[in-house]
């Protein structure tokens, strides 16, 4: 009884790390009025929100007063590696529809107006 109840624990526990989404982790993104940043992407209810952890400019590390805020918002996952949600670009402090297309360790982003006929587009890389 103690192994089958052990192996039912062990079961769980590897069960659960499968549910982790494969765009959990750390983020750079590509230089946007002359900084990047490090986004750590990860769950916020159902769906997924990357918050800035650390900015970058030509002189290194700063600190950024958009550090702690989210710039991808509640993106839900539609089971094919894309995801529908929302992201905020602080260069001129709108909030955009967004899209991300997970492709191995690049996050295709994307954020649209007017329908999705205006859009601007980055590749983010993997981190960590």
């Amino acid at each position: 009884m103690k192994r089958l109840v052990l192996g039912a624990v062990a079961a769980l526990a590897m069960g659960g790390a499968a549910w982790a989404d494969p765009v959990e982790g750390i983020w750079q993104t590509e230089p946007d009025a002359g900084s990047y940043a490090h986004v750590e992407m990860g769950p916020c209810g159902a769906a997924i929100c990357g918050t800035f952890l650390k900015t970058f400019k030509d002189g290194g590390e700063y600190q950024s007063p958009n550090l702690g805020k989210k710039v991808v918002i509640d993106m839900v996952p539609n089971g094919d590696g894309s995801y529908a949600g929302q992201v905020w670009r602080p260069s001129n402090d709108k909030v955009y529809t967004g899209k991300m297309q997970l492709s191995g360790n690049s996050l295709a982003m994307s954020g649209c107006v007017m329908g999705g006929l205006i859009c601007s587009k980055q590749t983010w890389t993997r981190v960590k």
